[in-house]
């Protein structure tokens, strides 16, 4: 399966694709929010509850996109995460890929309602995000546990989450993306 956006291509990660995302993973800007993602000798494949897609823009690998369902029918909805090269912020990639995976997501797959939890500190994220039609609606506290074990209780950063959903925009501006 590929999902087509404007600019981006959104297709299954292979074996391929890993090295360049291990790359894009230990830049500085996206190793500062995703920490050791690929800590798992198995990483990308090492969690088959999320679906995860290389972001291609002219066929060179940009980022991954992820996405997890919770398919039960009376709370169905699906989040998404997303991390993109430092090369392409600020380009509008973002923003097309999650656009275009969410409109995969409730087109498609018939979710009514998209997550995201973006640390609170990380306003290009949220930015990205509400151009999408995300709308905040709180902060998650104690979100993430240190290494330690312990919740971490910063007073702002990555322990502080913006919870948000799509909602409203899902019912009423979808068609804008």
């Amino acid at each position: 399966m590929n999902l087509r956006g404007e600019r981006v291509v959104l297709r299954p990660v292979t074996t391929e694709d890993v090295p360049e995302l291990r790359r894009i993973l230990h830049t500085p800007e996206v190793h500062a929010r995703w920490g050791d993602e690929d800590a798992d000798e198995n990483w990308p494949f090492d969690n088959p509850e999320e679906h995860r897609l290389v972001v291609e823009i002219d066929r060179a690998t940009v980022g991954l996109i992820q996405y997890g369902e919770e398919t039960d029918p009376m709370y169905r909805h699906a989040s998404i995460d997303i991390f993109l090269d430092p090369a392409v912020h600020g380009r509008g990639v973002g923003k097309d890929a999650v656009g275009t995976l969410v409109r995969y997501l409730t087109v498609d797959l018939g979710h009514h309602r998209m997550v995201i939890d973006p640390a609170a500190d990380n306003a290009v994220a949220i930015a990205c995000y509400s151009a999408v039609g995300f709308e905040p609606v709180g902060i998650m506290r104690k979100y993430e546990k240190g290494p330690d074990r312990l919740a971490r209780q910063p007073a702002d950063g990555p322990d502080r989450r913006v919870a948000t959903d799509l909602l409203s925009a899902v019912s009423g501006g979808i068609s804008r993306l």
